[in-house]
Order: structure tokens, then C-alpha cells, then sequence
């Protein structure tokens, strides 16, 4: 029986789900991380590297969720600087450069919105993600594992093929940020969350999500390595699919994926 997504909201906030941290070394071979932008500082909230998937060698960027309360402040409660956004496009621009497939993984409530980040440009740092990564003249595939909140969880999620493990959320704004503007009162963000259809099947139904990764019965924490084996399965057949297609033709899939997001009238 699907859980509500109350009930998922408190399961991906707590402590024990398993992180990108925990994925890497069952999914890739080899990994070798990279650290720091080349402006300012290295962001613990974003782990990024080299690794090898299936035999042959790709980048893997992740947000990181905490599995204890150390890890927790380490990693800034799993909010990112704009260092760690601009860190993840130095090595998506590597990438492109070595014409390796890239993999994202996304689990964040949101950017860090202190007036450190703000000072150093994290909106710009957001924005120039979306860009750039629309552009990028190699496959990107992303999976949201946790949370994904806001610009901070959308600055990795411009890519040519999205999966959702299947007690995820992904949404523009987090409950707790829609409640707070639309009633004046952030302890509604439950109502707000009931509202939102920001599950994995409603956004497979809307297009948004191209594929639900399962999980096991009692969620993915009860048994890390099949989950892994369901991520791996799935990349294995997306980069398989990407990998193939000429730049062109990627590029024009990758834009016309956004394009066909939303409705509006005139």
C-alpha cells in the first residue's frame, strides 16, 4: 500500500534513509571524488566525482543527506552553498569536455538561504545551473532519492531523463515555503503537502518523471542493496539510451522535455 505523502515527508526527513553516500560504492566502481569550485570554498552538501558505471566512466554529482546528527551540521542539514552548485558545474563542464555521461542524484529540502549564501550568489549560482546544464553537449540523468525542494534541488535536475525512488517528493517550493506564502503559516505545510502532488506517481503522470524506481515494502532503509540494484538497473538502460543519440538530437529531446512542462493560458 502506497504511503500517504505526510507519512513520506517525515520518513525522508528522519534519520536512517539511505544516502548518496551509501549508493555510490553499490552502484559505481572506482569513485574518486573531487572537491571545491575554484572561487571560494569546497561545500560538503554536494559530493562529486569520477567513477565507473558499467565499465565505462562517468561523473556522479550528489546532494548528501545526513544519516546522524554530526553528519547533519557537517553538511549544513543538507542545504547547499553556492560553491556546492558551482562546484557541480565544474564538473559537469569536465564532463562535457571528456564526453562522459553525467549522473545526479538530488535530496535536498532546499539551497542554504543565509546572507553568507546570498552574498556569494546563490541565485545566481542556481540560475547558472539551469543553464548551463541545459546546454551541456553530454547525457545527464538524474534521480531524486529524498527530498527535493525548490531551486536548490532543481539546480541539478535540468536533464535528459528523471527517475524518482518511489517514496521521494520533488516540487518547486517545499511544503513548509508554499504554506508559509499562500496561508501566511508554515505549520500548515502537511495541508500543504496533501495539495501539492509533488509524489513520484503524480509527477510520472504529469510527464515530469520519467520513471518510478521501486522500493522495497518497508522503504528503501530495509534493504539498501536491492534499491541500489533498482537505481543501477534503470541508469544502466538511460545513459545506454542517451549515450547513443547524437548531440543534436540530444539537445532538442532535453529541450523539448521542458518545454512541454506546465499549462498556461493566453
Amino acid at each position: 500500500m502506497a504511503l500517504t505523502v505526510v507519512r513520506r515527508l517525515e520518513l525522508l526527513r528522519g534519520l536512517g534513509r539511505p544516502t548518496v553516500n551509501d549508493y555510490i560504492p553499490l552502484i559505481f566502481r572506482e569513485f574518486t571524488e573531487l572537491h571545491g569550485d575554484r572561487y571560494y570554498a569546497d561545500d560538503p552538501a554536494i559530493v562529486g566525482g569520477l567513477a565507473y558505471f558499467d565499465g565505462k566512466p562517468v561523473t556522479v554529482i550528489g546532494q548528501v543527506r545526513a544519516r546522524d546528527i554530526e553528519e547533519f551540521k557537517r553538511v549544513n542539514f543538507s542545504m547547499p552553498h553556492p560553491e556546492g552548485y558551482r562546484k557541480a558545474l565544474r564538473l559537469v563542464k569536465q564532463a562535457e569536455k571528456f564526453h562522459r555521461p553525467v549522473i545526479t542524484f538530488i535530496d535536498t529540502p532546499g539551497a542554504f538561504c543565509g546572507i553568507g549564501a546570498e552574498e556569494r550568489g546563490q541565485g545566481e549560482a542556481i540560475a547558472r545551473n539551469l543553464q548551463e546544464f541545459m546546454g551541456t553537449k553530454t547525457p545527464i540523468i538524474a534521480v531524486v532519492l529524498g527530498e527535493g525542494g525548490s531551486g536548490g534541488a532543481l539546480a541539478l535536475g535540468v536533464c535528459d531523463d528523471l527517475a524518482m525512488l518511489e517514496n521521494s517528493l520533488y516540487s518547486v517550493i517545499s511544503p513548509r515555503g508554499f504554506a508559509s506564502i499562500l496561508w501566511k503559516d508554515g505549520e500548515r505545510e502537511k495541508e500543504a503537502a496533501e495539495l501539492m502532488k509533488i509524489c513520484a506517481e503524480d509527477l510520472h503522470s504529469f510527464g515530469i518523471c520519467d520513471r518510478v524506481i521501486a522500493e522495497p515494502a518497508d522503504g528503501a532503509r530495509s534493504d539498501i542493496k536491492l534499491t541500489a540494484k533498482n537505481i543501477a538497473d534503470y541508469l544502466l538502460e538511460a545513459v545506454k539510451k542517451y549515450a547513443a543519440l547524437d548531440t543534436p538530437t540530444l539537445l532538442e529531446k532535453r529541450y523539448q522535455k521542458f518545454r512541454v512542462i506546465g499549462e498556461f493560458k493566453e
